[in-house]
């Protein structure tokens, strides 16, 4: 089974994201809100995927986060945003590399079939 942590601070979001990873048939090994509780919890926690929101609680959002979790980790990130800017999109790509951005609200089927593709080793372009 794959470890997954959560990285939103939408707390009902968070919640509904955790029982779609457990659906699919993943563990959530933590649910945080900040970048900071981020990097620590990817340090303690070692999970296998993280789902990051791009705007958090606290100075760093999710593409800084990221920033800071690669000078460690080369966990794959599948972004989770409400933030469809390409521009967004495009710098979570150029800093950090990403598996997947998908924008909210995602359904059970968007996250079943990213993480098939994450499975066979898929990952988005654009």
């Amino acid at each position: 089974m794959k470890n997954i942590l959560i990285v939103e601070d939408d707390t009902i979001l968070a919640f509904v994201h955790q029982k779609c990873m457990e659906q699919i048939g993943y563990n959530v090994v933590g649910c945080v809100e900040s970048g900071v509780d981020a990097i620590e919890a990817v340090k303690t926690l070692e999970p296998d995927m993280i789902l990051m929101d791009i705007l958090l609680l606290g100075d760093l959002d999710g593409v800084q986060t990221m920033d800071e979790i690669r000078k460690f980790s080369d966990v794959p990130v599948i972004y989770v945003t409400g933030n469809s800017n390409p521009f967004i999109k495009e710098r979570a790509l150029a800093t950090t590399g990403r598996v997947a951005f998908l924008t909210k609200p995602v359904s059970l089927e968007m996250f079943t079939t990213v993480l098939y593709q994450v499975r066979l080793g898929i990952t988005q372009k654009h």
